[in-house]
């Protein structure tokens, strides 16, 4: 290689980084709004990657689909998937207690306007990449369920794009076991119990199977990604400045 293509070379996985972090920066500040945390986006990732690895030895049929390239553009663009949070107000991203049906149907519409924004962004500039191709699957379509009965689109079984039936399950795990300001996370053992049993209800059965086989692994990326006191001072003075906003109006 010669010195103009390598600079080349350098000069693109240089904006490669910068595309990658800019897209975590983004990320970052809407799980905040959600009260959730950069670690949170961390384990995530981490969790897919190692449901993809697994199924790809598992399941010769999705052997092909789920290529180093699949995997890493898709961990890649994992961070984006509750992007369309930034358009949902406080009050109802915040709500500790039970949202009523109109909040309900309001907060479901985040996966359409995660979606719809990144498409304008991409008609604009006129710009397409594998980061986000699979941005736009798994912000629309995270919250599909296998038996069809999720959102937006009633979508079932293999219809759901495979990068978001695999995000499902990060998703929901981690969501069981953190701790969030108005309530305690369970248990390891009780949320692997959790996503057992909507296996092939809420969740992909060979996603599932492939779960159970992962675990412990899950476990220790729990651990070591797990939320600092920190994290949770952030989260705690988050709410604490909504509240106070929202009480001044």
């Amino acid at each position: 290689m010669d010195s103009q293509s390598a600079t080349q070379s350098t000069s693109t996985l240089e904006a490669l980084h910068a595309h990658q972090v800019m897209l975590f920066a983004v990320a970052s500040l809407a799980e905040l709004r959600e009260s959730d945390t950069a670690s949170h986006l961390q384990r995530v990732k981490h969790y897919v990657r190692l449901l993809a690895e697994k199924l790809r030895y598992q399941q010769p049929a999705l052997a092909f689909q789920l290529s180093p390239d699949y995997v890493d553009a898709l961990c890649a663009s994992v961070c984006m998937y509750e992007l369309g949070t930034v358009a949902i107000p406080d009050r109802i991203l915040l709500k500790p207690e039970s949202l009523t049906p109109d909040e309900l149907a309001l907060m479901q519409t985040h996966t359409t306007r995660g979606y719809e924004a990144i498409l304008r962004a991409e008609k604009s500039l006129g710009l397409q990449s594998p980061l986000l191709r699979f941005a736009k699957e798994l912000t629309l379509s995270h919250h599909e369920k296998w038996n069809g009965k999720g959102y937006p689109e009633g979508l079932s079984a293999t219809r759901i794009p495979l990068s978001a039936r695999l995000v499902a399950v990060a998703d929901v795990y981690d969501a069981l076991i953190s701790n969030k300001i108005y309530r305690q996370g369970m248990s390891h053992d009780a949320a692997v119990g959790v996503i057992f049993g909507e296996r092939g209800q809420h969740f992909d059965p060979d996603v599932v199977d492939a779960f159970m086989e992962l675990t412990v692994e899950f476990d220790n990326v729990a651990k070591c990604f797990a939320d600092t006191e920190h994290d949770m001072q952030t989260k705690i003075d988050y709410m604490a400045n909504a509240i106070a906003e929202r009480a001044e109006l």
